[in-house]
């Protein structure tokens, strides 16, 4: 912390650094006899009536009156990296979208709206509260990408966005990201105050492809068969059952895109789909039989797919992972995967679709 030259702690920071990167010591259990300093490192999101607003880097957001401050002072606005490629988050944001291309889209400034709907079967919800919805497939096909400016001001911006979700039967959401340079802490606290909910919270890990590509046992990767297309074995596997036509075009959507089988009895026993774009390569859907894990499987089918992105000219890879997802993230550290940046979606206000996808 920052700490003048008498040897006394400092408070360097005012409302005009709103927006940057901070670092705070407060005190806490004021007046109880038994004060106790609690540190907070995080990007200023607000500074009024006596409160401060700290947004960390996973996305949650920390409440630190003004009368608790011991110091303060500006940081660089993200750590250096020690391991794995460098990558901004724009990039990867940029990238990673066009592994999960939309149905339609359409630009509001600079940022993205993106859609990829189908109507919900009566057969799957006979309710007629339900029956002929609408709903996306995953989140991040159906979603905000506010990359920049959108060339209005927010709370019109927000509105041209309801609207145009509400023309498609959806729920609006904004994708944000926040925990490095170039993130939108800012906006996440916008939408918040304007009562946005964020619904789902997970992380964007990178590494170096080469490792994953030499990760498994030789005679393991020689299970895995690759394909250009998902086939009905493949979506045998798939969490998501129930894949429409939609789902299909966005399954296969990317520049260059695969999918790994390890062939079972009567289902795959795992699967995994790549896209390889450029240097990069990501990974995702990376599924294995419950009474089949533990046994190297999804090592083999990251692997296989690794080792075909490699002989593209890929040299990076990344993938998405829940915050919950205890064991996925155990196997990607474990292959020289670090969390990069934390992602969000949030809903509209008063919306009550919450739950009509089954992944991020």
């Amino acid at each position: 912390m920052e700490i003048s030259a008498a040897g006394r702690y400092e408070v360097r920071i005012t409302a005009a650094d709103v927006g940057k990167r901070v670092s705070v010591r407060r005190l806490s259990e004021a007046g109880t006899g038994n004060e106790k300093f609690t540190d907070t490192v995080g990007v200023l999101t607000s500074w009024d009536d006596g409160v401060l607003l700290i947004t960390r880097k996973g996305g949650e957001t920390v409440r630190i009156p003004e009368s608790t401050l011991v110091a303060g002072k500006v940081v660089p606005s993200a750590p250096a990296r020690r391991r794995g490629p460098a990558a901004s988050y724009e990039e990867l944001a940029r990238v990673a979208s066009r592994a999960w291309r939309p149905v339609e889209s359409e630009r509001l400034g600079d940022w993205e709206m993106r859609a990829a709907v189908q109507k919900v079967p009566r057969e799957a919800h006979p309710c007629e509260a339900v029956a002929g919805r609408r709903a996306g497939f995953t989140r991040r096909a159906n979603s905000v990408l506010p990359l920049g400016d959108p060339h209005l001001p927010l709370d019109e911006a927000l509105a041209v966005v309801r609207r145009w979700y509400g023309e498609r039967g959806l729920p609006a959401y904004v994708q944000t990201a926040t925990g490095a340079e170039g993130t939108q802490e800012l906006l996440c606290a916008e939408l918040e105050r304007r009562g946005w909910v964020r619904e789902v919270t997970a992380e964007m890990w990178i590494g170096a492809l080469a490792p994953v590509a030499d990760r498994a046992d030789p005679s393991a990767v020689s299970q895995v068969v690759l394909s250009r297309e998902a086939d009905e074995a493949w979506l045998a596997r798939y969490q998501r059952k129930g894949v429409s036509d939609v789902a299909l075009r966005v399954l296969s959507s990317g520049p260059s895109v695969w999918f790994a089988t390890v062939p079972g009895q009567e289902a795959p026993a795992a699967i995994g789909r790549c896209v390889v774009d450029g240097r990069w390569a990501g990974f995702a859907a990376v599924e294995v039989d419950p009474a089949l894990r533990r046994r190297g499987l999804a090592t083999a089918v990251m692997a296989a797919l690794a080792r075909q992105a490699l002989d593209e000219g890929a040299s990076a890879a990344w993938l998405q992972v829940e915050a919950d997802n205890g064991g996925a993230r155990e196997l990607y550290a474990g292959m020289g995967f670090t969390a990069h940046h934390a992602y969000h979606h949030y809903r509209e206000p008063d919306s009550a679709a919450s739950g009509r996808y089954g992944s991020p």
